[in-house]
């Protein structure tokens, strides 16, 4: 499991992660990327913990995303099951899970700020944090793929469905992006990966 574990997150990180997945009996499941979620935790009717994560070339999302769903289980495991998925108990659980990992020797020094200042309050996803998944991001390997913060205004893109957008004026947080099949109005986060279209 080390010798798996050492080709998916920080070369710093494997011998902690491996004890908290052999203390808590979790049965990892590497899988093929997923566009709508990068892992999943399931408890089993007959006991087992599941956690499934996309494989990857960024270490350190990969990683994120196994503590992330380890925090789960433990505070499954710690509160019961009629705690919110997402609510202040797995907050709790994911800060302190995570807090060992902060530091240079498994982040990079020029996202470690950033990585910190996540932790403070985590995310549902990591994806709804821009900045923390914009530090992520560099760490991808190269695509060809923007995120709608930089497709320009009046531009149109394609999201991995197929479904093509126009992308309009960002309100608060996100942009509103007009689907030019139906029309309708929808709202993006900046950093959503899209392809744009070039006319």
């Amino acid at each position: 499991m080390k010798e798996i574990l050492a080709k998916y997150i920080p070369e710093r990180a494997v011998e902690a992660t491996f004890e908290l997945i052999k203390s808590h009996q979790v049965h990892l499941k590497i899988v093929n990327q997923r566009v709508t979620r990068h892992g999943d935790y399931r408890r089993m009717p007959d006991g087992r913990h599941i956690i499934t994560v996309n494989a990857g070339e960024n270490k350190y999302r990969f990683f994120v995303t196994l503590i992330h769903e380890i925090a789960h289980l433990v505070a499954y495991e710690k509160y019961g099951r009629f705690i919110k998925p997402h609510g202040i108990e797995w907050k709790r659980t994911f800060q302190q899970l995570m807090l060992p990992f902060i530091n240079p020797q498994v982040f990079p020094t020029r996202i470690l700020p950033v990585v910190a200042n996540h932790f403070k309050n985590p995310k549902a996803s990591s994806d709804t944090d821009a900045k923390f998944a914009l530090a992520l991001k560099q760490y991808d390997p190269e695509n060809d793929k923007n995120y709608v913060f930089e497709i320009p205004h009046g531009s149109t893109f394609r999201m991995h469905n197929g479904k093509i957008f126009k992308r309009g004026n960002k309100r608060v947080k996100r942009y509103e992006c007009v689907e030019i099949a139906t029309g309708r109005m929808y709202l993006f986060n900046p950093n959503a990966e899209v392809e744009l279209l070039r006319s």
